[in-house]
């Protein structure tokens, strides 16, 4: 810190009334001897009265009302409607249902289908082994991740058709 902003800094607090009894009688005895102290404190000092004399102005008591309802007439994008493309979102479904077609063909495939009469289609079902497919912890994790993606989407699709017939009616 340099000399001009220590002594700014002392006669701050002397003119606050926050410096102590020995500073105060320091200070006094700079401002009778040093010219350099006198004028830095008579700058302070009407500094200091030009702050006390003045009216600050004060916001309107509506000011925040006013500026929210600025706000709410402007018609603002959702954030996220200017960055995700709903391309990839749609493809991303797409890749998912047909992930998920495609286990399901992959496993009635592999059913026998050829009925001997005595067999009905439940039977069939229940004979069907499907530890080979399901056995391992991580196609279980990706199978309920595909479940939840496709449980939001659902959510989705029924919302937008909700807020759709809201603003119809």
């Amino acid at each position: 810190m340099n000399k001009e902003q220590q002594i700014e800094e002392r006669l701050w607090e002397y003119i606050d009334g926050t410096a102590t009894s020995e500073d105060r009688l320091r200070i006094d005895a700079l401002l009778q001897s040093q010219a350099e102290w006198k004028d830095k404190y008579s700058e302070l000092m009407e500094i200091n009265q030009l702050l006390h004399s003045s009216d600050l102005e004060a916001p309107s008591l509506r000011f925040t009302k006013n500026v929210m309802e600025e706000i709410t007439r402007l018609q603002i994008a959702p954030a996220a409607k200017s960055y995700i493309n709903n391309k990839i979102i749609w493809g991303i479904g797409i890749f998912f249902i047909t992930l998920m077609v495609a286990i399901l063909g992959y496993g009635f495939s592999q059913m026998e289908w050829t009925s001997n009469g005595k067999s009905s289609f439940t039977d069939q079902l229940s004979k069907i082994d499907t530890s080979k497919f399901f056995n391992n912890d991580l196609i279980n994790v990706f199978m309920m991740i595909n479940v939840l993606l496709g449980l939001v989407l659902l959510d989705n699709y029924l919302s937008n058709k909700r807020n759709k017939f809201r603003k119809e009616a």
